[in-house]
């Protein structure tokens, strides 16, 4: 396959590509640069700085690289908290981004596209774990504007015949030897607890220890950026055989505690790791696991990282040798 991915500079879809290399496939990767690193781009992929927002970039990747099989978009903004503060760079700019990406594909007859989805759709879940029939109420702007984006791939399939996959991450996390996770601000648990292990802060902040869960702090599905990269290729050729679109929730479905992440981390980097507990942040619900039962049966995905400290340990061995990111 020929893919075009656009965001594949950033932590999710530079993995995906270098994924989708090894498999065999082409890439072209279409990013800004406002959030990715041009280093974690894998030389084999054919690389093009643009904006989404720019049609006319948009549509100069597409005459000179196409044609392509699939589409995949990890473009946009992506902090939850600043979607809460600058709703107009979620609900205007990455869904115009998004809906320019969509036009491009019908227009260049890319039989096939996958949504970078959240599973910050689903803020106030009714039934634990998290099933794809799940109500949406989405938490966020963040989380409005992918479900934006899903409700227009239903449009683009309805009218133009478009097959897609909306695929909902819970927490992604991990690393693989040559990529990491590297935001600027970063607000990922496990990288911000393995910059206390690296002397970068003093302590890990836990927001509040009085939840209803086995030691008081939030459960969360913890999902390796490499089995999210799995389950993209696996969608995306199911689509390009003729499947029909569909929409997966991605997760370990399992939970951990933020305790037990973090105690995880000091058994992992042998540092202490000194934790304060502090107030609740609002609106962090107690509970989100994902039931990725759905993927499993249709597509045969299982998660290969199913441990919080294998997960935890490849997210160490990556930051111990990058300890600043991916600046030199």
């Amino acid at each position: 396959m020929r893919v075009f991915v656009a965001g594949g500079a950033g932590y999710i879809g530079s993995v995906t590509t270098a994924a989708l290399i090894e498999a065999g496939h082409s890439v072209v990767v279409f990013d800004n640069l406002r959030q990715g690193h041009r280093q974690a781009v894998q030389q084999q992929a054919t690389f093009v700085q643009g904006d989404l927002l720019d049609t006319t970039a948009l549509d100069q990747a597409f005459r000179d690289h196409g044609p392509f099989d699939g589409v995949m978009n990890f473009a946009s903004h992506t902090l939850v908290g600043e979607s809460m503060q600058h709703p107009e760079y979620y609900l205007r700019d990455s869904v115009s981004a998004g809906i320019n990406l969509l036009t491009a594909t019908v227009q260049y007859k890319v039989p096939a596209f996958i949504l970078s989805s959240t599973a910050n759709l689903f803020d106030a879940p009714e039934t634990i774990p998290i099933a794809e029939t799940e109500r949406i109420v989405p938490g966020s702007p963040y989380g409005e504007m992918k479900w934006w984006m899903e409700r227009a791939l239903g449009w683009y399939e309805r009218i133009f015949g478009l097959r897609y996959g909306a695929l909902r991450y819970f927490n992604a996390c991990g690393c693989t030897p040559t990529i990491g996770e590297d935001h600027d601000p970063e607000t990922h648990l496990i990288p911000l607890i393995l910059q206390v292990a690296l002397g970068q802060r003093e302590q890990i902040s836990i927001f509040g220890d009085d939840y209803p869960t086995r030691d008081g702090t939030c459960v969360r599905d913890y999902i390796h950026v490499l089995d999210l990269a799995a389950a993209h290729i696996l969608t995306l050729e199911a689509l390009v055989a003729g499947g029909a679109s569909r929409h997966y929730n991605l997760g370990n479905g399992s939970g951990f505690t933020v305790k037990e992440v973090i105690d995880a981390a000091r058994k992992v980097t042998g540092h202490p790791i000194p934790a304060q507990v502090v107030e609740r942040r609002a609106g962090d619900p107690a509970v989100l696991i994902a039931a990725a039962d759905t993927i499993r049966r249709e597509l045969g995905w299982q998660p290969a990282y199913t441990s919080i400290e294998a997960i935890i340990a490849s997210a160490w061995e990556w930051h111990r040798q990058h300890p600043h990111g991916y600046a030199k």
